[in-house]
């Protein structure tokens, strides 16, 4: 039987330049959409109705821990790399099993 790793990711940010729901949502699509990529999930989960204010998670599963870990520091890199948010905390839960 194989094991089973998985990780939620939580990421609170801050979004300066957003004056409105609409101009935070132009940020965070792209973002978003970038992260979907990486063949996880991934939302929204507060602050919906906070112009410059959102947390999102993320839920990776992964054959073992070393592509789970490659995956969620990935995560970090993007989310870090983007100019337009800055990364008030991230929040790591693992789930392994074997």
């Amino acid at each position: 039987m194989s094991s089973l790793h998985a990780a939620a990711v939580r990421i609170d940010l801050h979004i300066n330049e957003s004056r409105s729901l609409k101009a935070k949502r132009a940020v965070l699509r792209p973002l978003l959409a970038r992260l979907e990529k990486l063949r996880i999930s991934v939302a929204e989960i507060a602050h919906q109705d906070h112009w410059q204010l959102s947390t999102i998670a993320v839920a990776v599963v992964a054959a073992d821990s070393a592509r789970l870990t490659d995956t969620v520091e990935t995560i970090k890199r993007i989310v870090y790399a983007d100019p337009r948010v800055e990364v008030a905390a991230v929040q790591i839960s693992h789930l392994e099993e074997s």
